[in-house]
């Protein structure tokens, strides 16, 4: 299977404007992310409605494409991106990852597994990572969002609540009673299922939750869980920027 990855890069950032130029360690931030990236997939580009990040991008020698500034979400940029790239290389294209821009030092092992999972299992439509949480206060926190699946691995739901309720337990005894996890934002899916999922509407679930990924869930698409043990470093803020480049120095 052809397996593309698609990084999307927009320079308007409400806590931290022109984050994927930022500098860590003397490389900008989506220099790192296309690097790592292109250690496990064979293509790789940036799509970005920014010629900054266009020529940026262009200047490492990286791929990177001009896409609309008018995009709700990632996915819709990926979409586009896709198609462009289908007429570029002319060749069938199966996989296309979602990948993060703001994650530097993105484990490139990661983009492996994602893959793998179409090929151990031909029917998965989407794929995406999570990770055991492991502190009390983030399984509280409505800024990470945490998943359950099935037996099979497929989520059942995504929420920024803590999920399930451990009834006859304390909150502060939740995670010894059972393995919360943390959904890690990096998405695979097949090409076809990708262009399908664009097109869909917003529904009440994604609405409450302002998750688009349970759209996906409410439109009946199957989304695989690969679990992985470390979640990587994003940056969001100026704090996390500056955590990110203590660990170049």
């Amino acid at each position: 299977m052809n397996a593309l990855g698609i990084i999307p890069a927009r320079y308007a950032s409400t806590r931290l404007p022109g984050k994927p130029l930022a500098d860590i360690g003397g490389k900008s931030m989506i220099q790192r992310v296309y690097e790592q990236a292109s250690k496990t997939l064979p293509h790789v580009v940036v799509a970005t409605d920014d010629e900054r990040i266009l020529k940026a991008v262009e200047k490492f020698g990286g791929k990177a494409v001009m896409t609309s500034a008018l995009h709700r979400s990632g996915t819709d940029r990926c979409k586009e991106a896709l198609e462009i790239m289908e007429q570029q290389l002319s060749m069938p294209i199966h996989i296309v990852i979602n990948i993060q821009g703001d994650e530097p030092f993105l484990n490139p092992a990661h983009l492996s597994l994602l893959v793998q999972s179409f090929h151990d299992d031909t029917t998965t439509e989407i794929a995406t990572l999570a990770t055991p949480l492991k502190k009390n206060d983030d399984l509280f926190n409505p800024n990470y969002v945490k998943v359950v699946h099935n037996k099979h691995k497929q989520a059942l739901y995504f929420s920024r609540s803590p999920i399930p309720y451990v009834r006859n337990h304390n909150r502060e005894e939740w995670l010894s009673h059972h393995c919360f996890l943390k959904h890690i934002g990096i998405y695979a899916y097949q090409s076809h299922i990708l262009k399908k999922i664009a097109a869909l509407p917003p529904t009440p679930l994604e609405k409450a939750e302002s998750l688009e990924q349970n759209r996906w869930l409410e439109n009946g698409f199957v989304i695989k869980i690969e679990c992985v043990d470390d979640e990587g470093l994003s940056v969001d803020t100026p704090e996390d920027l500056e955590k990110a480049r203590r660990q170049c120095r």
